[in-house]
């Protein structure tokens, strides 16, 4: 199942809707802002139903 998160790139500080894949756990990955095109860290949380629990997006240096 996909969830739409709004999350704001840590480099240009736009907001941009990214699709989120829980169903396989807690999970890390790189992202490219669609607006600036600079990587971005993001780590996906789940909770202890496997559900989404939320996002955090970090600049990947």
């Amino acid at each position: 199942m996909l969830d739409t998160q709004y999350i704001r790139c840590p480099h240009c500080g736009e907001r941009f809707e990214a699709l989120i894949d829980a169903s396989g756990g807690d999970a890390d990955y790189v992202e490219d802002c669609p607006v600036c095109c600079r990587p971005i860290m993001m780590h996906c949380r789940t909770d202890e139903h496997g559900e989404f629990d939320g996002l955090d997006a970090e600049q990947d240096f």
